[in-house]
């Protein structure tokens, strides 16, 4: 089993920044892939990065690509989302999903086992 808590959402103005944080308590944190998704009101969720076990192999969505930025600690057990230059169609709950049943970064929400509660990112215009 793993657990997922994330943190860091909030209300910010266009162009600016916040930092997502996510914790993990459970399996070993370094064994799994991690992803952050969001889900904005009246749409699917939808991928946004992900990082691999051994960093830094990372990849983005390419509506965030150059303005996110993933990463993870092991020996923390947390992985981060460092969003800057944000937009109000950022606006979304962001979740954080463990993959464990492989190592290869995925897109697909099917691919992850376990899914945070979520943290709600506002960026207004």
């Amino acid at each position: 089993q793993v657990q997922l808590a994330e943190s860091g959402g909030g209300l910010v103005q266009a162009g600016g920044s916040l930092r997502l944080s996510c914790a993990a308590s459970g399996r070993t944190f370094s064994s799994y892939t991690v992803g952050w998704f969001r889900q904005a009101p009246g749409k699917g969720r939808e991928f946004v990065a992900a990082i691999s076990w051994s960093d830094p192999n990372t990849y983005y969505a390419d509506s965030v690509k150059g303005r996110f930025t993933i990463s993870r600690d092991n020996a923390k057990n947390t992985a981060t989302l460092q969003m800057s230059s944000l937009k109000p169609e950022d606006t979304a709950v962001y979740y954080c999903a463990a993959r464990l049943r492989s190592l290869a970064l995925s897109t697909r929400r099917s691919d992850y086992d376990y899914w945070g509660q979520g943290t709600q990112v506002t960026v207004s215009s």
